[in-house]
C-alpha cells in the first residue's frame, strides 16, 4: 500500500468514499473554479486508484491525482485519454502502463515540495507495480493557444513523440501546433508557461502529441504525454527513488 511521508507532506492512497469526495472537491476547485455548480467526476473514477497528498500538520489536501493501470498497450482504449486521441500506435506497447489523470495542486499552495512528493509517490508506485510507461493528458489553463505560443514551439522543436508512438487526431477541436507554428521559441517564456507537471515529464525524457486538444468542459488545452520508464536518465531516477524511499 502506498504511504509516503517526506518533510511536511504525506502521500497515500484514498481509502474510502470520503477520501474520493475530498479529491473531487479539490479537482473541482482546481479545474472548474470556486463557483462551479457540480462536483468534478466521471465514470473513470471508479476504475482508478486515487492518490492524496496532504499537509501532515493540518491534514489539508494539497494535491491529488488518479491512476488507471493497464496490462499493456492492447488495453489503451480503456483510458480517459483515448476519448481525445487516436492512440492506436500505442496498442503495440507490450509492458504494463499507468494513466495519470486529474493531477492538480491546490491553487492556494505553492510549495515546490508538493510536486516533489507527488512524484516520489508515483515513483514508489511504478517501482512496486513494474510499470513501464506513464501517460496522460497534461493541461494548460485556458483554451487560447496563442497564450502558450512559445511553450508549444518548444514542444514542437524538442519533445514530439517518436513516430512509432505518435498519437493521431481524434477530438473535434484541436490546435495542430507542430504543423502550424513557425516561430522560434523564447526559451525563458516557454519554460514560464509550461505547466509544472509537464515540465517534470519532459525533464525525465517524456514526449507529447503533435497537437493540443481544446477541452472547453474543463477550460483547458491539453497534450497527450508519454514517459517510458526505461528512458528516464539514471541521475534523475536516483533522485526520484531517494524521495520515494
Amino acid at each position: 500500500m502506498l504511504d509516503l511521508s517526506k518533510g511536511r507532506y504525506r502521500a497515500r492512497l484514498a481509502q474510502d468514499g470520503g477520501d474520493l469526495d475530498a479529491a473531487r472537491r479539490l479537482r473541482t476547485l482546481a479545474f472548474r473554479g470556486p463557483q462551479a455548480d457540480r462536483l468534478d467526476g466521471d465514470e473513470f473514477d471508479a476504475a482508478c486508484s486515487h492518490v492524496l497528498v496532504e499537509d501532515i500538520g493540518s491534514g489539508a489536501l494539497v494535491c491529488c491525482f488518479r491512476l488507471l493501470r493497464l496490462g499493456c498497450g492492447a488495453e489503451i482504449g480503456r483510458s480517459y485519454s483515448a476519448q481525445f486521441y487516436d492512440l492506436s500506435a500505442l496498442s503495440d506497447f507490450d509492458g504494463p502502463m499507468v494513466e495519470v489523470g486529474r493531477f492538480c495542486i491546490h491553487p492556494d499552495w505553492h510549495d515546490p515540495d508538493i510536486l516533489r512528493v507527488a512524484w516520489g509517490a508515483l515513483t514508489a508506485y511504478v517501482d512496486h507495480s513494474g510499470v513501464e510507461m506513464l501517460f496522460g493528458c497534461s493541461s494548460f489553463t485556458g483554451t487560447e493557444a496563442r497564450d502558450y505560443s512559445d511553450a508549444f514551439a518548444l514542444l514542437r522543436d524538442r519533445h514530439i513523440a517518436p513516430k512509432h508512438w505518435l498519437p493521431r487526431v481524434k477530438a473535434p477541436a484541436v490546435f495542430r501546433f507542430a504543423a502550424r507554428l513557425r516561430r522560434k521559441p523564447d526559451l525563458k517564456r516557454a519554460q514560464a508557461k509550461m505547466p509544472p507537471l509537464l515540465r517534470t515529464y519532459l525533464m525525465m525524457g517524456g514526449w507529447v502529441s503533435d497537437h493540443a486538444v481544446i477541452d472547453r468542459d474543463l477550460g483547458t488545452l491539453h497534450v497527450f504525454t508519454g514517459l517510458e520508464i526505461a528512458a528516464v536518465p539514471p541521475a534523475r531516477a536516483r533522485l526520484l527513488r531517494a524521495v520515494a524511499s
